[in-house]
C-alpha cells in the first residue's frame, strides 16, 4: 500500500511540473498598495555641523524646517540672521530633487502665542499676513501648524475655550491665503497621538482645509514618566496583553480619573482607527515615527524590563544615532520585538536601563502599514537625529516604500 501510495504522488507531482511555467514557479504573492506612494515628510532642526549638500532630499517628498514662532502676534525666527540662510540654503537643494516640498513649521513643544493671535479676525489675519510675507521671502512650498495645542495647555501655555473655532478659522485663513500663490502651496498641522486632543479639534472643518494631519504617534509614553512603555508602538496593544504590570496598573489609574479615555495602551493603529471612525480621510492622515529613543533607569528585569516601575529617567531623549553607537554596539543591550505593538526595546540587566525607540525594522514596518492602510504616508521627528552611516532609519522608510 506504501508503494502505490508513492506511485500515486510521483505521478500527481510530475503533472505539476509539467503543467506548470517554468517561471511562475518562484512567483511571489502581488500586494496591492492602497497608498503605492506615501509621501515621506521629515521634520529638520538644523544641525551645528550644517551642510545642506548631505542632507538625503532624493528620499525625501516634504522637509519640513522648524521653528519659527509666534512673536508679536507674527510668524517669525527668534535668530533671522543666523536661521534665515540655513532655511534658503535649504530651499537651494531642490536642485538635487525638483519634486520636493520645502515648508516651514510655526510652533512645538511648549511654543506660546497660539491663543491670543488666533483670539480674533484681527490677530489671525495678521499672523496670516505675516506668513504669507515668510513664504513669499523664501519661497517655500508650504507651512505646519504645530500649536500644542488648542484648548489644552502644553507644557504652561496659554489656553482657552474658543481656541476649539479660532484654530478652525485660523487654518481657513491659511488656506485662503496659501490659493491666491500662483503655485501649489501644502498646508499641515500636527496633531496628537491620543484621543483626548480631539475633543478640542473641529476635525471635520478643520479637514477641509488641511492637506495632511501630521499624528505624532511617539511621546506615547511620556518624558516624565516613571513607567517603562513603548513610546512609538505601532500595533494595538489591549489591556489584557499586559495584564498583571505596573504599568497596567496605572493605566487603569489614568483611565479611573478620566486623564486617559481608554483603558488600553496608545498606538498609530489606535489613533488612526479612531480617526477615521471619527470621519477624517484615510489619505489625509499621516503618522510619524520617531528618531530618537527614551531611556529609563534602575528597571527591574522582570519582563526584560517592558511595563515596569523605574528609578527614573536616565536620558529623557536621545538620537537615534546615539542609540547605535552606544547601546546597539554595546553587548549588555539586549534588543527584544514585541509582537503585539510591533516595536522594538532594549534592555541592560548589569546597568537596569531600559530604551523604547524606532529602529529600521520598525519604521519600515510603519511604512508599509500606511501604504496597505491607504493612508497619506510618514513623517519624523526629526531627521537630524538619524545615523549618517548606511542602514539610517530614513533608508528604510525610503526602501519600505519604494
Amino acid at each position: 500500500m506504501k508503494n502505490l501510495n508513492f506511485s500515486y504522488l510521483l505521478l500527481f507531482f510530475s503533472i505539476l511540473s509539467c503543467s506548470a511555467p517554468a517561471d511562475n514557479q518562484t512567483t511571489e504573492p502581488q500586494v496591492t498598495f492602497l497608498t503605492p506612494d506615501p509621501v515621506i515628510m521629515a521634520y529638520y532642526v538644523a544641525e551645528r555641523d550644517y551642510q545642506p549638500e548631505k542632507i538625503p532630499v532624493e528620499k525625501l517628498t516634504h522637509i519640513i524646517y522648524s521653528f519659527t514662532n509666534v512673536i508679536g502676534g507674527e510668524m517669525k525666527f527668534r535668530n533671522e540672521e543666523v536661521a534665515g540662510p540655513k532655511l534658503e540654503a535649504l530651499v537651494a537643494q531642490k536642485e538635487r530633487n525638483p519634486d520636493l516640498k520645502v515648508m516651514i513649521a510655526c510652533g512645538g513643544w511648549g511654543a506660546d502665542g497660539f491663543s491670543d493671535m488666533a483670539l480674533t479676525e484681527e490677530s489671525r489675519a495678521k499672523f496670516i499676513k505675516s506668513a504669507s510675507e515668510f513664504i513669499s521671502k523664501y519661497q517655500l512650498d508650504g507651512m505646519d501648524m504645530d500649536w500644542e495645542y488648542p484648548g489644552i495647555s502644553g507644557a504652561g501655555t496659554m489656553a482657552r475655550p474658543e481656541d476649539t473655532t479660532n484654530f478652525t478659522e485660523l487654518m481657513k485663513g491659511l488656506r485662503e491665503m496659501l490659493d491666491e500663490f500662483d503655485s501649489p502651496k501644502v498646508l499641515t498641522f500636527a496633531s496628537a497621538g491620543w484621543k483626548r486632543y480631539y475633543d478640542f479639534v473641529d476635525m471635520d472643518e478643520v479637514m477641509k482645509y488641511a492637506d495632511y494631519t501630521n499624528v505624532m504617534t511617539y511621546d506615547q509614553v511620556s518624558g516624565v514618566s516613571i513607567y517603562t512603555g513603548h513610546h512609538t508602538p505601532l500595533g494595538d496593544v489591549k489591556r489584557a496583553d499586559i495584564e498583571g504590570t505596573p504599568f497596567q496598573a496605572h493605566l487603569d489609574s489614568l483611565f479611573a480619573n478620566g486623564n486617559n479615555q481608554d483603558p488600553d495602551p496608545r498606538s498609530a493603529q489606535k489613533i488612526v482607527d479612531f480617526l477615521i471612525e471619527e470621519g477624517v480621510d484615510p489619505k489625509q492622515i499621516v503618522i510619524g515615527a520617531a528618531f530618537y529613543g527614551r531611556v529609563w533607569a534602575g528597571v527591574p528585569p522582570v519582563n526584560k524590563g517592558l511595563h515596569q516601575l523605574s528609578g527614573g529617567l536616565h536620558i529623557g531623549w536621545m538620537a537615534y544615532h546615539q542609540i547605535r553607537e552606544k547601546y546597539e554596539k554595546d553587548s549588555n543591550f539586549q534588543r527584544f520585538w514585541d509582537e503585539k505593538a510591533e516595536a522594538p526595546y532594549m534592555y541592560n540587566a548589569t546597568d537596569s536601563l531600559f530604551v523604547s525607540y524606532d529602529d529600521t525594522v520598525s519604521v519600515a514596518l510603519k511604512t508599509k502599514y500606511t501604504m496597505e492602510k491607504g493612508l497619506g504616508g510618514i513623517m519624523f521627528w526629526e531627521l537630524g537625529n538619524d545615523t549618517k552611516d548606511e542602514g539610517s532609519l530614513l533608508d528604510a522608510i525610503y526602501k519600505a516604500a519604494n
